[in-house]
């Protein structure tokens, strides 16, 4: 995505004293509504500068927003759109590309239509997206994604596929760790899961392995 290749570029260009997200997030468009996903370190440089940060939001009842990027810049346009919307976030960006917000987002929830994905970039890009993972560990996340995410996949199915991909992007990309954030968006309603939720996934998904490898 343009959006991974631009943010390695901004993440290597030695902004001193910046803090970035470093970071993997996720997003997947299912069958009955959104999850998204998070990991919840933030790095400076080399030195992991935070081990709790809160990349995942809820904008509305039925909108949701993953960041990554520098950490002031996302949490100012997180702020800008607490009340407002896809539109208006990518007309902030791009009406800043020449001094750009060094922020990349995921922003999905349900309208009249269905569920709807986007992923944001910098200059004010915007492209709607079935599945995406943006960050430096995307690379690996985006392996899982592309293997398990299919046509029809349900919310719940989504939810274990976001776990697996940032298990597996925490465990190669050393700006991603320290535990997860994910949270589904459906006609419900904006729900983000508590950490015995995620455990209890992550055990099961665990165990699943350790049966197929015997």
């Amino acid at each position: 995505m343009m959006g991974d290749r631009n943010f390695a570029e901004v993440h290597g260009s030695g902004r001193i004293g910046q803090l970035s997200s470093g970071t993997t997030t996720i997003g997947l468009a299912c069958r009955d509504g959104i999850v998204l996903g998070t990991e919840r370190r933030a790095t400076m440089g080399t030195m992991i500068a935070n081990k709790m940060t809160i990349k995942l939001f809820r904008i509305d009842r039925h909108l949701g927003m993953t960041l990554a990027g520098s950490l002031g810049d996302a949490q100012a346009i997180i702020r800008l759109v607490q009340s407002e919307a896809t539109t208006f976030t990518s007309n902030l960006l791009n009406a800043n590309r020449f001094y750009p917000y060094f922020g990349w987002f995921i922003l999905g929830g349900v309208d009249s239509t269905g569920p709807r994905l986007f992923s944001l970039e910098a200059a004010g890009g915007m492209l709607e997206e079935r599945f995406v993972s943006i960050g430096s560990g995307s690379p690996f996340a985006l392996g899982v994604l592309e293997n398990a995410w299919k046509a029809g996949t349900t919310v719940s199915e989504g939810v274990d596929l976001a776990i697996r991909g940032l298990t597996v992007a925490m465990s190669r990309d050393s700006a991603s760790g320290d535990g997860f954030a994910v949270a589904t968006v459906t006609e419900d309603g904006f729900v983000e899961l508590g950490s015995d939720e995620i455990e209890r996934r992550r055990g099961h998904h665990a165990r699943e392995l350790s049966t197929l490898r015997r």
